[in-house]
């Protein structure tokens, strides 16, 4: 007899993000697995949410308080109806050889949150993991988002009650001096850190950006557009920042790229991080604060 090796080609690699949808509405998307082999596989699409030893995995120290600060949870955000937030269709069946077959996932989260996430595996004839893909996606209450810099929170939540943070306190053991800039109502941080390589012959400004998007929906038609402004550029461009679009607008489903340069100024102290803060305020169907942190640094060659 012969032995056949299954082989199989997925349109898509190790992540599928879905991207952000408004709470309680669905987003879908489609991605193809062929097979390559010279029989026929049968397959089955199995999620680790679903999985009859997630609450022995649920068990483990979460890695966010471990040594590595790698986010390693394949399940991460769930549905408060018990539902699972992702699901694949079909589920199983059989790929003729050289044949392919469609799969479609679809996202459907009932809350906010930005860590939806699960693990999708290909497993072939019951035992064979063929191919994995990491699924993430993000829901919000209203249709606007920022995105960049270190996340400044864990992708895990908690049941109890948490205060509005303040403006003086700890922030990963550093201690951050208050700024004048004081926000009404609660506000999210971001911390963007501008790494300027220091020794090279000709060195160029450090440099990073900021995501500021709007959500496609069919709710909240009144606002069409999300408007954006960061306040604080002069104290910005004092210490060698140069930001790129200060204020702008962005259209319904799309994104608006905020670039940030860096130059160390002439009394910069290359021992001592700088770290200033700026206000990025979005106006859309409501208004929303972000604290960005600005924080340049001097790295050797």
């Amino acid at each position: 007899g012969g032995g056949v090796m299954p082989s199989i080609v997925c349109s898509v690699g190790e992540v599928l993000d879905m991207g952000y949808v408004i709470a309680r509405e669905k987003l879908t998307s489609t991605f193809k697995v062929q097979n390559t082999s010279t029989m026929t596989l049968r397959y089955s699409m199995q999620l680790d949410s679903l999985s009859s030893t997630r609450d022995k995995d649920q068990q483990r120290i979460p890695s966010f308080i471990m040594s590595s600060l790698q986010r390693t949870e394949f399940v991460g955000t769930q549905n408060y109806n018990g539902l699972s937030v992702f699901s694949i269709f079909p589920t199983e069946g059989e790929i003729v050889a050289g044949k392919s077959q469609d799969f479609t996932v679809t996202f459907s989260p009932d809350h906010e949150s930005l860590y939806y996430s699960d693990c999708l595996k290909v497993v072939l004839f019951g035992k064979e993991i063929a191919h994995v893909i990491c699924l993430k996606g993000a829901a919000r209450e209203h249709p606007m988002f920022v995105e960049g810099g270190v996340p400044l929170d864990v992708p895990i939540e908690s049941l109890a009650v948490t205060p509005p943070p303040s403006s003086q306190g700890a922030l990963n053991g550093v201690y951050l001096i208050p700024v004048c800039l004081e926000p009404q109502g609660p506000v999210k941080s971001i911390l963007l850190v501008l790494e300027y390589i220091e020794g090279e012959s000709s060195p160029l400004p450090a440099r990073a950006e900021l995501k500021v998007g709007s959500i496609q929906t069919a709710q909240f038609a009144s606002k069409k557009s999300v408007e954006f402004s960061l306040e604080g550029l002069p104290q910005l461009q004092q210490k060698g920042f140069t930001i790129e679009a200060g204020k702008g607008a962005v259209e319904r489903g799309q994104v608006k790229c905020i670039g940030v340069s860096w130059v160390p100024p002439a009394d910069f102290h290359a021992d001592d991080p700088l770290l200033v803060t700026a206000l990025l305020t979005l106006k859309g169907d409501i208004k929303e604060t972000y604290r960005i942190l600005f924080m340049g640094k001097v790295m050797s060659a």
